[in-house]
């Protein structure tokens, strides 16, 4: 008889609630909901299409494993992984929200906290929205928000250091020079926090604590493939196309 997996269950419900709660707080306030609980389901729209990317994520790497008859547990929802499978749900995100959101006049909001863009959303962005006038400023729809969020956590995932998903990939790809691509790449986030985001030199330490280096593989003698070649290009691809150098900023 299989063990109810109790834990996971329970981190996928937590995660939806808080999802759910944020979403909400984008168009009600903390009290309207504890006022009227019902109101709640405003975050419905953000928080199914975060779950969704995080879903694809999680599910990807259990898959790829059961597949390879690599021992895994089920997915446990407190991050994010399969940086392609998510990456594709984040882009139709992307491209479903974008059209619901809403333009807005920024002269004012001086001082506000605006969210960053990446290749792949600016580009997004013009496409379906245009050419912005100066002292405008796009206001996502929650869906949108799920989105960016997807593309930012794929981005994370992506950085080619230690065990992150990119870490991974380019081991596998880099082999013995991926010690050294590590460094290089912690020294360049060091030097990204002090010019732009300081968000960088919290990741670049925590990146640091849990280790620059990659255990061997079991089966370090066999070579990848061509076509697993190709995925980890665009994996690298798909990583410039979604990192934001400055992720929040204020509005000047």
């Amino acid at each position: 008889m299989k063990k109810i997996p109790w834990l996971h269950i329970v981190l996928f419900i937590a995660t939806f609630f808080s999802t759910l709660t944020v979403g909400a707080l984008q168009t009600q306030t903390i009290g309207d909901i504890i006022k009227t609980p019902s109101k709640i389901t405003a975050g419905l729209p953000f928080s199914l299409a975060l779950m969704l990317i995080l879903l694809c994520h999680e599910l990807s790497h259990y898959i790829a494993s059961r597949k390879h008859r690599v021992k895994a547990t089920l997915p446990y929802f407190i991050g994010a992984s399969g940086p392609i499978a998510g990456f594709i749900v984040s882009l139709l995100a992307v491209i479903i929200g974008l059209p619901l959101s809403r333009i807005i006049v920024t002269k004012g909001l001086e001082g506000g906290l605006a969210l960053g863009d990446s290749l792949l959303f600016s580009l997004l962005s013009r496409l379906i929205l245009g050419e912005l006038p100066e002292s405008y400023d796009v206001l996502l729809h929650p869906i949108a928000f799920a989105g960016w969020i997807g593309f930012f956590v794929t981005a994370l995932n992506l950085i080619p250091v230690g065990q992150l998903d990119g870490g991974h990939i380019a081991y596998a790809l880099l082999e013995g020079k991926h010690a050294n691509m590590s460094k290089i790449l912690v020294l360049s986030m060091l030097i990204l926090g002090f010019l732009f985001w300081e968000g960088w030199i919290i990741w670049a330490i925590l990146l640091i604590i849990l280790g620059l280096r990659h255990p061997p593989v079991m089966y370090w003698e066999t070579p990848l493939n061509s076509r697993r070649r190709l995925i980890s290009w665009i994996t690298a691809i798909i990583f410039i196309l979604t990192f934001i150098p400055v992720p929040f900023k204020v509005m000047p």
